[in-house]
């Protein structure tokens, strides 16, 4: 049995439903935040350094196969964005840190994002009750956003 590692998703992958577009069902999941990032959709999402920012997401386990299938065959096969790991510290709903992997696109092409896209991201964020300004932000990066 090949062994699971804690990931921090942030995009869409904080979706039950793409993940299990790409037979990935964690384990165990939890609502975390990274301090020092900041979250961009432009066209999908991203993390970019910033000390004075916080990025919500979900901590999840998955096996490396599974994020090379996630990361490789998805992110890059389909949506066409690189993104490469990075080892990160996320608090935990608890408080707690906890090391996990998270991917950053280190080159991506700054395009307007699409609607549904930014709202397989917002919809799942309200569903986990992440701050409603960060629900907010997310809903502004939409082609639709006023």
């Amino acid at each position: 049995m090949e062994p699971k590692v804690w990931v921090f998703f942030y995009g869409s992958y904080i979706n039950p439903d793409v993940l299990k577009e790409v037979d990935l069902v964690p384990e165990h999941w939890e609502v975390a935040r990274l301090a020092g990032f900041d979250l961009i959709i432009a066209p999908r999402a991203n993390i970019l350094r910033d000390p004075a920012q916080v990025v919500w997401g979900i901590l999840a386990t998955a096996t490396h196969t599974e994020l090379a299938r996630l990361y490789l065959d998805h992110a890059k096969g389909i949506l066409g964005e690189v993104y490469l790991p990075e080892a990160i510290m996320a608090t935990d709903e608890h408080g707690r840190l906890r090391p996990a992997m998270t991917y950053i696109s280190p080159a991506m092409e700054s395009r307007p994002a699409e609607h549904a896209y930014v709202e397989r991201i917002a919809r799942p964020a309200e569903q986990f009750g992440f701050p409603d300004w960060y629900v907010a932000k997310i809903r502004s990066f939409s082609l639709n956003a006023d």
